[in-house]
């Protein structure tokens, strides 16, 4: 076996304090409330805010991560940059902290050929020791990684598998065929509208942004499922979209979890996404967290 990552990990958000600082103790506290609901990690990704993070803020974060956590749960850190040559500085980095692997996101601003991305993935799995997932997410960076892409490059041996954020069936489909075909490779979801249908249909896990706020409700849709409560695990989803489809709703994703976290009474700071949340934005989302019955 190649890994044996499975169950939620959450997409941990980056802390920071008034002056726009890491806030490292804080983040410490989150994932130990990750942890206590049952959770894996995954650092410094969208909900992370990678975009906004030095290197030397990265490893930072990276082995806060990985030194609370203490080997309690895997801990997946992201590694992605625009070229090949920055991901590979910054992964052998990684890779030394002792985290379970890592997670590569396409380059983004410059399209690329399919060919192009073979070859990106290929150089950085030939380097590093530990584990690497690919990470889809054509919204963001303009690049999908294509099934049959997907399934030349696990092939390699230390490709484990891939971080589908695309958002669609059909996306998360092609990847489980995959999977299917390909002994070891395995699918994380990242939709958390998509967590339940991922497990019934073969993903071996789930990436949640939304687990920041709602750690436990997340982690009920695993745990349900993998004790064989199907039908609990469904009931469980449809309350987390049913949150999700509100929260979201009122501003970018990733900056409406960030400021829930901090509504719920966690010192995370503000979002560095160019987000103005207004204080009849903030009203609507303690409603909505009220409503939901989710609580610190």
């Amino acid at each position: 076996m190649r890994n044996k990552i499975e169950g939620v990990l959450t997409a941990i958000v980056t802390p920071f304090d008034a002056e726009g600082a890491l806030n490292l103790p804080g983040l410490a506290r989150q994932v130990t409330r990750q942890l206590d609901a049952g959770n894996g990690i995954f650092c410094g990704g969208t909900n992370g805010e990678f975009f906004v993070l030095n290197e030397e803020e990265k490893v930072s974060v990276t082995r806060t991560c990985v030194e609370t956590v203490a080997g309690r749960a895997p801990v997946v850190a992201h590694i992605g940059e625009i070229s090949t040559r920055e991901t590979l500085r910054l992964g052998k980095r990684i890779a030394a902290l002792g985290v379970d692997a890592v997670s590569v996101i396409t380059p983004w601003f410059v399209p690329l050929k399919q060919a192009e991305l073979i070859t990106h993935y290929t150089a950085i799995a030939d380097t590093l020791t530990v584990p690497v997932f690919l990470y889809n997410i054509p919204a963001r960076t303009g690049n999908t990684i294509a099934p049959e892409t997907a399934k030349r490059l696990a092939a390699h041996p230390n490709i484990a598998g891939i971080k589908d954020s695309a958002g669609s069936h059909e996306s998360l489909s092609g990847f489980l065929k995959v999977a299917k075909e390909v002994p070891d490779f395995v699918v994380f979801n990242g939709p958390d509208s998509l967590i339940h249908q991922g497990f019934v249909e073969g993903c071996a896990g789930a990436v949640s942004g939304l687990a920041n706020a709602a750690p436990r409700e997340i982690n009920a849709i695993w745990t349900r499922f993998a004790a064989g409560d199907i039908a609990g695990s469904r009931q469980q989803q449809e309350t987390v979209t049913s949150l999700r489809e509100t929260l979201y709703k009122v501003c970018f994703a990733p900056a409406a979890v960030k400021r829930a976290v901090q509504l719920l009474g966690y010192n995370v700071g503000n979002s560095k996404y160019p987000v103005r949340i207004s204080a009849e934005q903030e009203a609507q989302m303690r409603e909505i967290l009220k409503a939901h019955g989710i609580s610190g």
